[in-house]
């Protein structure tokens, strides 16, 4: 079994971590090695390694290894070497398990957001070649592809990992196309994860990691990643109640939508109708829904939106973001049930590739304010049942804005015991979303 063999007092952290596995030291180092490939990472480790750095003896690593060390503990290498005391209070920790807890998650989303305000001040040299940028490109439209329908911590360990690769080479001088190149998927993925910290429920890392996809937009003269990066911030500020703004951002894209071909010029003035339903403006919301659907015929072939997934926009999530815009609106009531009815069901097929657990979520949530609007309670639970089941590593900050809003039609009305129970039961559901999972 790993750790101290004769069960005395751990003498450093890693190796009480070690003392709660049921594993040999070689099962622990063979768990490394497959963390290593799963996480892209070329990096092995002995088991007499691994022993010694448990017993404090050897204190030097790699950073490839301290990275591989970091996802499979969920503590960065000075921590597990640290002393142990068993006033320490850590938690168990399953090897293998890459940043499962909140804290490991946030760290590394801080970790990322500093790494973006530094970038735009680091310059240096590194030669860039052919297979190198194609292997960039295919982890983006991994990431891409993989972000809306997986839980955060299956991914976020890799946007981290690109962007930072992406940012060195950046740093050092490169050919012109090749920085155009570089600087487009530095913005795409600058912009994942100002999603993955909107997701996290920290507004102003989201922004900062935003300003800088921003500059690497502009850096690449790209106008559906420019657009593209204002519908985030549209999407990062409306979900933080900052409705206004939201807006402002929609607006500030439709010019860079505009001039490209990309489904940013369907996402834009719908983000927009959404933001204007929550400000209780009903004409400017309903205006903006019908220039969305007239905005198809702007779109056509876009290199981001040849990523997919969450750099792209379908018509899946068009019905939901106009169904999220009528639920604001009592007097939209009917046209809200029809799209947010519409949209639960282009959600319901999760092999499709437009498919995504947050969208699909919200749909459902629309659909049940849409149902207290019209009095039916019962279907209104029916209607939100599926998103109440959802475990907390997917409670992203819109799901949970999103019950939110169906507890507050909930309140509106008589409280009957249907509308009691419910109220109850969302109220459990979000007393653990992704950004207060036990640690």
């Amino acid at each position: 079994m790993a750790g101290r063999a004769d069960r005395a007092e751990p003498r450093t952290v890693l190796e009480h971590l070690l003392n709660q596995q049921d594993s040999t030291y070689d099962e622990v180092a063979a768990e490394f090695t497959r963390l290593a490939a799963v996480l892209n990472e070329r990096a092995t480790i002995t088991p007499r390694h691994m022993r010694r750095l448990a017993a404090g003896e050897r204190a030097n690593c790699t950073p490839v290894t301290r990275r591989v060390l970091h996802a499979m503990f969920g503590r960065t290498l000075d921590e597990l070497l640290r002393p142990w005391s068993a006033a320490n209070e850590l938690t168990n920790v399953t090897v293998g398990q890459p940043i499962t807890t909140v804290t490991a998650q946030e760290e590394m989303l801080k970790v990322a957001t500093n790494r973006a305000r530094q970038f735009a001040l680091l310059t240096g040299q590194m030669t860039l070649n052919s297979e190198t940028l194609e292997q960039l490109y295919d982890d983006t439209r991994y990431l891409c592809a993989a972000y809306p329908q997986r839980p955060l911590a299956d991914v976020l360990g890799d946007m981290v990992g690109t962007q930072d690769t992406i940012f060195a080479l950046l740093e050092t001088r490169q050919r012109p196309n090749d920085a155009r190149q570089l600087y487009f998927l530095a913005g795409v993925t600058s912009g994942l994860l100002a999603k993955a910290s909107h997701d996290m429920g920290n507004p102003h890392s989201a922004l900062t990691q935003a300003r800088t996809a921003f500059l690497c937009a502009d850096h690449a003269d790209h106008n559906g990643l420019r657009s593209w990066i204002r519908g985030l911030q549209a999407l990062i500020t409306y979900w933080d109640n900052r409705y206004l703004e939201s807006v402002k951002y929609a607006q500030q894209g439709s010019g860079y939508a505009s001039a490209s071909a990309s489904a940013t010029n369907v996402w834009l003035p719908v983000s927009e109708a959404r933001a204007w339903a929550a400000l209780g403006n009903a004409n400017k919301a309903r205006q903006a829904i019908e220039l969305a659907e007239d905005a198809w015929g702007q779109v056509g072939q876009d290199d981001l939106d040849d990523l997919g997934g969450v750099c792209t926009f379908s018509r899946a999530r068009q019905l939901y973001y106009s169904a999220d815009a009528l639920a604001w609106l009592p007097s939209e009531a009917a046209a809200a049930e029809q799209y947010s009815a519409r949209a639960v069901e282009a959600y319901d097929d999760p092999t499709r590739p437009e498919w995504a657990f947050g969208d699909q979520a919200g749909s459902h949530a629309d659909l049940a304010v849409a149902r207290i609007a019209r009095g039916e309670l019962e279907g209104a639970a029916e209607a939100i049942a599926p998103v109440l089941e959802l475990p907390a590593e997917k409670k992203i900050r819109g799901i949970v804005a999103s019950t939110k809003h169906v507890q507050a039609a909930l309140i509106r009305t008589d409280q009957t015991q249907v509308a009691r129970e419910l109220q109850e039961q969302i109220e459990v559901f979000n007393r653990t979303p992704i950004s207060a999972l036990p640690q």
